[in-house]
């Protein structure tokens, strides 16, 4: 299980939102050319939703469909893969009002990559610490935005 915990200066609603929106999470992630797009073309991710992930890690090319399984605004949502290169991964997105505007947000990301043991021992070494890098930046970035937009907020 991978965890990477966040206190931002923004309301839970604030930082929920900006966490599903599709070109968010590709300009958060710009430096492995990061796309995402939706079905249907909506740039903000609700219920049921998927969104195909396109970007270059380890010098490949990876596609990954994810589907929004569970989501209860501006408290928490899941996403999990349909399709891609894991075996199993589910990212569980998580918001707590600390008050005063501010929220704790909590990202954990269960993955189990192909290929059994081997397997379990590439995640281990390898695809977790990357993809908790990947989390953290992620919500470096989340957190600059939902905190500039507040001070723009009368």
């Amino acid at each position: 299980m991978i965890e990477v915990a966040t206190i931002i200066d923004a309301g839970t609603a604030t930082v929920f939102d900006l966490e599903l929106d599709v070109d968010v999470h590709a300009d958060s992630l710009a430096r492995s050319g990061e796309t995402a797009a939706t079905a249907d073309g909506r740039r903000r991710l609700g219920p049921g939703d998927e969104v195909t992930f396109r970007a270059s890690h380890f010098g490949v090319k990876w596609r990954m469909t994810s589907q929004v399984t569970a989501y209860d605004r501006p408290a928490h949502f899941v996403d999990e893969q349909t399709r891609g290169p894991f075996r199993e991964m589910r990212h569980e997105h998580n918001f707590e009002d600390l008050g005063n505007g501010r929220t704790r947000m909590v990202d954990r990301m269960a993955i189990r990559a192909p290929g059994g043991p081997l397997g379990a021992i590439v995640t281990r070494l390898l695809l977790a610490p990357y993809l908790k890098r990947l989390l953290i930046r992620r919500a470096t970035h989340i957190k600059r935005l939902a905190e500039t937009a507040g001070r723009r907020d009368p």
